[in-house]
């Protein structure tokens, strides 16, 4: 385990907590199950209207000792106490930048908080106020699946010709994996050039890629923006002997697409988009590229989260938008632009949050603050020496894309 988490004494208890309710507390993870996929229905307001009084008196007792990161897909109630917003490495980068900062709150996921350390020094302590927020993205590819598929790679006779390209959106190990193989990393702003590099690294004609861990991204990247066909991906499932492929198809691909996906994108679908159409004559869909690639391509535009908010910034007024992203960000895309009268939906009729971020609630974010305010460090996040050399290697290939 890659978490450092400090004790918590229950107190006035002669018994001690059970890991099933330090899990429901977030003051534990459980990186073997598949989390993120549940739609709970709208989210409740703070039971404790004392919340955000707290928040903002523990917020300033600790000045310029704690930096507060909230990724766009955050709830409200805690991205008003942001320092800034943005995607996930976005945000890394921010942390990096602030090295007066002991103390960075990252308020968005477990591999987020990850490449947040690897990326600050080491004197500053990163904290996840709520442990079990992970991504079931991320946790559909463990470091020994990964080394299991290189195995298989090499006794097809292709490992030499393979260059790891992973996503953001992966744990530590899979970015340390990634880095040690000679790959670099991703976001879904600059996957294109990150794929581009990768065939630089050979042979055009005989590179092949393994990207990790999402396949829609890989996918659209390749065929939508770099003009292959569906024919040069292959996708690799590690719940199957040998992936599911023969060395045949791992010869004759181009792109090995790991068995991976976006649980609240992955709900976006065809009849979405001919629906919101039928609705809404005139509206303009645009959708994340971690949407399935069938729906890409039904979209009229498609980006990262940063493309999707300046497209609606650029938007002329009175235009009509389905969004096919988290519904947080799209809630508050829809208030911030209701004034210029753009006329913002969710792409899905049915309302699904991405549940494992929305664990950060504000009752967590203030348990987080108030204990730092205290002196009580709680669910430090640190990564092992030897798997952040390799990441921030990968990480290093990326920032260095032009």
């Amino acid at each position: 385990m890659r978490d450092v988490t400090t004790a918590h004494p229950v107190q006035d208890l002669d018994v001690q907590p059970t890991p099933l309710a330090l899990l429901l507390l977030g003051r534990d993870a459980d990186p073997r199950s598949e989390r993120g996929v549940e739609c709970p229905g709208d989210l409740p307001s703070p039971s404790d209207p004392d919340l955000v009084a707290r928040a903002r008196a523990a917020k300033e007792k600790l000045g310029e000792k704690v930096f507060v990161l909230g990724h766009h897909y955050q709830r409200d109630e805690v991205i008003q106490f942001a320092d800034v917003t943005g995607d996930s490495f976005k945000l890394a980068r921010d942390a990096a930048a602030r090295p007066e900062a002991e103390y960075i709150v990252f308020c968005g996921v477990h591999f987020m908080a990850e490449s947040a350390d690897i990326l600050t020094t080491d004197d500053q302590k990163v904290v996840l106020p709520d442990l079990a927020a992970g991504c079931s993205m991320a946790d559909m590819a463990t470091a020994e699946q990964v080394a299991e598929c290189w195995d298989v790679l090499t006794e097809a006779g292709v490992a030499e010709q393979v260059v790891p390209v992973s996503y953001m959106n992966s744990s530590a190990d899979i970015k340390a994996f990634t880095g040690r193989h000679g790959g670099t990393i991703c976001t879904s702003s600059n996957a294109e050039r990150a794929l581009e590099w990768a065939f630089e690294q050979g042979e055009p004609s005989a590179v092949k890629v393994l990207f990790l861990p999402d396949q829609h991204l890989g996918r659209n990247t390749a065929v939508r923006d770099m003009g292959m066909s569906l024919e040069d991906c292959v996708l690799y499932n590690p719940h199957k002997p040998n992936g599911g492929l023969t060395a045949e198809e791992l010869r004759n691909a181009k792109m090995i697409l790991w068995r991976g996906h976006c649980s609240v994108h992955g709900r976006f679908s065809v009849d979405s988009v001919n629906d919101v159409r039928e609705r809404i004559p005139g509206v303009n869909v645009l959708v994340h590229p971690e949407c399935k690639h069938e729906v890409v391509a039904a979209a009229d535009y498609v980006g990262s989260t940063e493309y999707i908010i300046k497209a609606l910034e650029a938007a002329p007024a009175g235009s009509k938008w389905a969004i096919g992203t988290e519904l947080n960000l799209v809630r508050r895309l829809a208030n911030r632009f209701a004034p210029e009268g753009k006329e913002i939906v969710f792409l899905d009729k049915t309302v699904c949050f991405c549940s494992t971020m929305n664990r950060i609630d504000l009752p967590h974010l203030v348990w987080t603050l108030e204990s730092l305010a205290e002196g009580k460090e709680v669910n430090r996040i640190v990564v092992d020496p030897e798997t952040e050399k390799y990441a921030k290697l990968a990480l290093e290939r990326m920032l260095a894309l032009p």
